[in-house]
């Protein structure tokens, strides 16, 4: 009880010190927290969306996806006959059933021809009305589609885009644009899922979906009273046969909550990978603060010892508090987590998925986790401090002074730090040179976590060397307040390493994803630069396919020399060594594509494999399966006949652009595959005649204005479309990292605040001498300026370091340009000067205030 009274005490008497620390841990617990009741809340309410929107059993088309999704190569949703519904019918345990029509692969527009479709991601879907969508969505106005010239539409999308009833849009499919007027918004009844969603009447989506009437792409079944959902589903199975595909209401909500659970756990694991950067920075902040109140209290801890106090007891009293610390954390974090969980649900609101709180799910796992990370991340932290506590002598009361370094520990620690920065370097150096990508993988990996380890533990050791240069450069100019602040930081080399640590790690994966991110910039477009010989490139956004009416639009489109069309499609391959690979990609273009893609070959010439009934494969593949020029491979087309391909060329494996791809001609596919059921272009590509691009390039643009679901590009636009792509992934990883680097600031306002505690006497001595209080918070501040920019300095050089090796695994792939993104990393070596000045703010501005006399008297 003596140890636990001894611990509180000493707890709530440094409550201001250990502030800091504690936010730390919430902030750790609470990002934790918030991601996984995110999830869970989006799990929920996608299993209550799937629950209420299944009928009992479902029937579908033997090609649809388990999803529903519709999107296919020849952009028309795969269909069944209408007289399947009647046969349902009559199955035994039928209720009711009832066919429908939707797809996805449609782009639908207002009357300025700007598109209504999510800018989240989420799709656009256009089907028939029918009874199973009436169970979730309510019509608010207006009335149901009756007719070719009605549509209705979600409330969602009519307020985003501020619809109204008599409203004209236009629905854009692979047949064509069907034109109808809004005569009804409907609300959801449940969670919308973020889609537009768009009903047209049973006839007119058959003929503006499919082209035809009389087929179905669903036929939603209802049981009769008493009969499960799996019997019905047998019964129904057993009266089709195998043509179609039956699934209960269990199996479809099973198959669209894992389609959503697949993205749902990428997003959890990636923000808990920060979270988990946040914590391992905190450990740095734990670490410092404890360290700085044991040698603060090392005259106090004598005392204690003097009395009786054993080692274990001042040991036990160090980590009570650091276990009351994390409990203190834990529990606000928690609280806290669940504020982000509600604030990211109403973020997603803004974007169209509108999350009810109440479905607001925290499992019972989550506070327990955040509540065991938190604590047990703090204990462990504080261990180091707790067990030098607990060397403290009786002696050591008798000493005005703090606890002594051990010499013999900083030897140790230098050569331990040494030794794995080297091992680390020599496995980044393993990885650069590596042949494959995936050895090259886990030695980067290595490489990266012993490089980070090395330069933690040997960090006091490059704080003495670095903090000297950063002196002499930065501090001089400011005469004898620099030197005061440069030997400040000096003072206590490990402090200065672990506070700069802390830092160092959010700014070194900062570097390396810039490293790597402007490395993939850079080589694509080299590989543009190098390959790409058309001018113009036309394509979906969203991947839906080009119709024969763009195409011809293209085609007739003035001062164009050649256009290309490229059909990507799967077909079943037997190799030559005798194996047959399922739904492997060929991709069939006119003969001018080896033009416009100048593709190195290792074999043979590409144009050749544009000639009838030949292909091209690619370098990796061809060694894989015995393949060599002259070799044939069966190649039995989807949805046509079965055709024997002679190799007439070998690509290589190792450019970027079209990687692993496998050519034919257009002529070859449409020789087996019937004119009906061909694939649509995928991408069409265009040059213009010698000095009339810019006029092509204007009048394309033209000719496609009433096709606003593709976008024409010239290479310029192009490579921005790709830095922009690349540049938005980088800008969510920067920001989920700042929560580190928000830890790493908070370390360093700790770290000086506790200073300034430790040097009260000294701080009034100084100012009794003369040293104003401008001069007193320059100095405070100018010695958080050289911490920030030593952690950054070690940060982004250690990150450069990092990312110039995974641009070398990219290399195998293609990716060989290294480029580094100076603008950025000087940006940010600035930035963290900035840092340095916020975080002494509040230190700087209490020591100013503190009273002369009353410093210097303090012992």
């Amino acid at each position: 009880m003596t140890v636990l009274r001894t611990s509180l005490r000493n707890f709530f008497a440094h409550k201001g010190r250990m502030a800091l620390s504690a936010v730390a841990v919430l902030l750790s617990v609470a990002f934790v927290c918030g991601t996984l009741v995110f999830t869970d809340t989006m799990n929920t309410t996608f299993d209550k969306l799937f629950q209420a929107t299944s009928s009992d059993v479902k029937v579908t088309a033997k090609g649809s996806s388990d999803t529903g999704e519709t999107t296919s190569r020849t952009g028309r949703p795969p269909v069944l006959p209408a007289s399947v519904v009647g046969e349902i019918r009559k199955v035994q345990g039928v209720k009711a059933a009832e066919g429908t029509v939707f797809s996805t692969s449609v782009t639908v527009v207002d009357r300025d021809l700007d598109k209504l479709s999510p800018t989240s991601g989420a799709p656009t879907i256009v089907g028939s009305w029918n009874g199973n969508d009436a169970r979730t969505m309510k019509i608010t106005s207006g009335a149901a589609p009756h007719g070719s010239g009605q549509i209705m539409v979600d409330a969602d999308t009519a307020k985003k885009h501020h619809l109204k009833l008599g409203d004209d849009i236009g629905v854009i499919t692979a047949l064509g644009t069907h034109h109808a007027r809004v005569s009804g918004i409907a609300t959801f009844t449940v969670t919308n899922p973020g889609a537009a969603i768009f009903y047209l009447d049973t006839r007119t989506a058959q003929q503006t979906l499919v082209g035809r009437t009389g087929v179905y792409t669903d036929v939603n079944v209802t049981a009769a009273k008493g009969v499960t959902d799996a019997r019905l589903k047998k019964n129904v199975s057993a009266e089709l046969g195998r043509g179609y595909q039956v699934q209960t209401a269990k199996e479809v909500a099973d198959a669209n909550q894992k389609s959503v659970e697949s993205f749902l756990n990428v997003m959890k694991y990636a923000m808990l990978g920060f979270a988990g950067i946040a914590f391992l920075v905190g450990i740095f902040l734990i670490i410092n603060t404890f360290s700085m109140l044991v040698a603060q209290r090392t005259r106090e801890i004598g005392l204690m010892r003097a009395i009786g106090s054993s080692r274990r007891q001042v040991n036990r009293s160090v980590l009570i508090e650091a276990l009351l610390l994390g409990v203190i954390g834990s529990v606000l974090g928690v609280g806290a987590g669940v504020g982000i969980a509600v604030g990211l649900m109403k973020l997603m609101g803004q974007v169209g998925m509108h999350l009810s709180t109440d479905d607001l799910t925290v499992a019972w796992t989550t506070p327990v986790l955040g509540l065991l990370l938190g604590v047990v991340v703090t204990v462990l932290a504080a261990y180091l401090p707790a067990r030098r506590a607990g060397k403290v002598s009786p002696m050591a009361a008798l000493r005005d002074a703090h606890a002594p370094a051990d010499a013999r520990a900083g030897v140790v620690r230098a050569v331990v730090g040494l030794v794995l920065t080297g091992a680390g370097g020599a496995s980044l150096y393993a990885a650069a040179t590596a042949d494959k990508a995936k050895a090259g993988s886990s030695l980067l990996g290595l490489g990266v976590v012993l490089t980070l380890i090395g330069f933690v533990v040997i960090g006091p050791l490059l704080a003495g060397g670095l903090v000297r240069v950063l002196g002499a450069v930065l501090l001089r100019a400011f005469g004898p307040v620099g030197r005061m602040a440069e030997r400040n930081a000096l003072r206590n080399p490990r402090r200065t390493g672990a506070t700069g640590a802390a830092l160092m790690i959010g700014l070194a994966l900062v570097a390396c994803l810039s490293v790597v991110g402007s490395s993939m910039v850079a080589s694509a477009t080299d590989q543009l630069d190098k390959t790409v010989g058309t001018d113009f490139i036309v394509m979906s956004d969203r991947g839906e396919v080009i119709t024969p009416q763009a195409v011809r639009a293209v085609k007739d489109t003035p001062g164009l020399a050649r256009v290309t069309e490229y059909r990507p499609t799967v077909a079943d391959f037997t190799t030559p060594d005798g194996r047959t690979l399922k739904d492997t990609d060929i991709t069939a273009a006119d003969p001018s594509y080896a033009t416009d893609l100048r593709k190195k070959t290792v074999a043979g010439d590409l144009k050749d494999a544009y000639l009838p009934d030949s292909m091209s494969v690619h370098e990796k593949f061809a060694k894989a399966h015995g393949i060599h020029l002259g070799s044939k491979i069966t190649v039995a087309f989807r949805d046509g006949a079965t055709a024997h391909l002679t190799v007439r060329a070998i690509t290589s494996s190792d450019e970027v652009i079209d990687q692993g791809a496998k050519y034919t001609s257009l002529a070859t596919l449409a020789k087996y595959v019937p004119a009906g059921k061909m694939p649509l272009d995928q991408i069409v590509f265009a040059s213009a005649r010698d000095g009339q691009q810019d006029t092509a390039y204007k009048a394309l643009k033209s000719a496609l204005h009433k096709y606003p679901q593709y976008t024409v590009r010239d290479q310029t636009d192009y490579k921005q479309a790709l830095k922009d792509q690349i540049g938005q992934l980088l800008n969510m990883i920067y920001g989920l990292l700042a929560l580190a680097i928000i830890v790493a600031v908070l370390g360093v306002v700790n770290t000086l605040a506790l200073s300034v505690v430790e040097r009260t006497r000294e701080i009034g001595l100084m100012r009794a001498i003369g040293l104003s209080r401008r001069q007193l918070r320059r100095m405070i501040r100018l010695e958080s300026v050289v911490i920030a920019v030593f952690g950054a300095l070690l940060g982004l050089g250690l990150g450069m370091g990092w990312g110039a090796t995974a641009q070398r695994l990219l290399a195998l792939s293609g990716f060989d340009v290294l480029d580094i993104p100076w603008p950025t990393i000087i940006g940010v070596f600035v930035a963290s000067a900035f840092v340095g000045l916020f975080a002494a703010l509040i230190p700087a501005f209490r020591a100013g205030r503190m009273n002369v006399l009353n410093a210097i008297a303090t012992e």
